[in-house]
């Protein structure tokens, strides 16, 4: 495994790409509504990249075809943007935003809700939010990688959800997905401690159901959506490790 340990330089441009990222995704918040299509999200978000001097990653990533990627409701990553699939009162939508700003990639994501969504739609959207931050709160020099993703499911276990466990979270900079991955529940995989200059995302993806199985729409070769229909939930941050712990490098300061 080949985990990348940041110089201040690089750091520098790993933060600016972080803070780049953050607008876009706050913009792209305040777009959502009833009656908006994804499309109009993602072209909207792409006017703003360009003109932040970034570019964004996903475009082409792949064969990726759009800017950014909008999971609605049951889709629980990689949904496309399209024309036809508008948000409807009640919705929730998990928009992700990676660009790259001086070679470097701020990767962040957050799940809105559409207008006034039911109680245990809200309750999943806002425990997703506080397992992510309590990954987050478990990073640490010296430290085990499995200790984030414990803290998620410690947290998330409570609430009879399902944790995704095919999709990771991972290291970045120069390019889009570096080692290590992040699993977001407590897999004792053998791997390096954290080290300051570290950079990775984390990003639990949790299931309204406890089951965790996903199906990738064979259709497009992207969106993926859980199996039994369930509701899912995701939120988003890169993180730089320092000596006092986790960093977050997608916030717009």
């Amino acid at each position: 495994m080949n985990i990348s340990i940041k110089t201040p330089d690089e750091i520098k441009k790993m933060r600016a790409a972080g803070r780049a990222a953050a607008k876009v995704l706050n913009f792209a918040g305040s777009l959502v509504r009833p009656g908006i299509s994804t499309l109009e999200i993602n072209d909207e978000c792409e006017k703003l990249t360009q003109s932040l001097g970034c570019v964004s990653a996903p475009l082409n990533y792949r064969g990726f075809p759009k800017s950014i990627c909008t999971s609605i409701n049951s889709v629980i990553c990689h949904g496309i943007p399209r024309a036809d699939e508008i948000l409807k009162m009640g919705d929730i939508i998990n928009i992700d935003i990676t660009v790259i700003k001086d070679g470097f990639h701020g990767d962040t994501s957050r799940t809105f809700c559409v207008g006034e969504v039911d109680r245990q739609t809200k309750l999943l959207v806002e425990r997703t939010e506080k397992a992510m931050m309590r990954g987050i709160s478990a990073i640490r020099v010296g430290g085990h990688f499995f200790e984030i993703g414990r803290a998620i499911e410690k947290y998330i276990s409570k609430f009879h959800y399902g944790i995704v466990r095919d999709y990771t979270g991972h290291g970045i900079g120069r390019t889009f997905h570096e080692d290590p991955p992040i699993f977001h529940f407590d897999n004792r995989e053998k791997m390096p401690k954290i080290a300051a200059g570290m950079t990775f995302t984390v990003e639990p993806m949790i299931n309204a159901s406890p089951r965790v199985e996903t199906i990738l729409d064979k259709s497009d070769g992207w969106t993926v959506r859980t199996i039994d229909g369930a509701r899912s939930a995701q939120f988003e941050h890169t993180i730089l490790v320092t000596d006092r712990g986790a960093e977050i490098l997608t916030i717009d300061r």
